[in-house]
């Protein structure tokens, strides 16, 4: 079982690497429409949320399309994603995803880059606020 806490603007949950909060938007071809979100994202991994069904099995393979916000000016790019857990309850679902790949690699990584620059920034304007 994972324990959960934040640090530093990202969840953790005795991972390898850090998973940075995100309002990217997201969609699987067929699957999940645009009103999906991509809750948090690493180089590994991410989850995604959302508010309508999703018929998405347990270890299986997606191509998951991310939209990033517009503040990251940075162009859609797809992941290719393994189904790790899947959590449902009334009108919404949350989806783990391992990333097995990026085709569009830099995309990804410079997203991955802005999230901890930005959760970065967040947390020195909070540490110069307590000083």
């Amino acid at each position: 079982m994972f324990s959960f806490w934040h640090y530093k603007g990202c969840m953790q949950e005795n991972r390898k690497n850090n998973r940075y909060h995100t309002l990217a938007r997201v969609k699987i071809p067929g699957v999940l429409g645009e009103e999906s979100l991509l809750k948090d994202l690493s180089v590994t991994g991410c989850c995604i949320e959302s508010t309508s069904y999703a018929d998405i099995s347990p270890n299986t393979r997606y191509k998951l399309e991310v939209m990033p916000e517009s503040a990251a000016a940075i162009g859609d790019f797809e992941l290719v994603v393994e189904s790790i857990w899947i959590r449902s309850g009334g009108y919404s679902c949350e989806v783990g995803f391992s990333i097995l790949e990026s085709p569009k690699g830099k995309l990804f990584q410079r997203y991955v880059d802005y999230l901890a620059w930005r959760s970065s920034a967040a947390d020195t304007a909070v540490s110069d606020t307590t000083i």
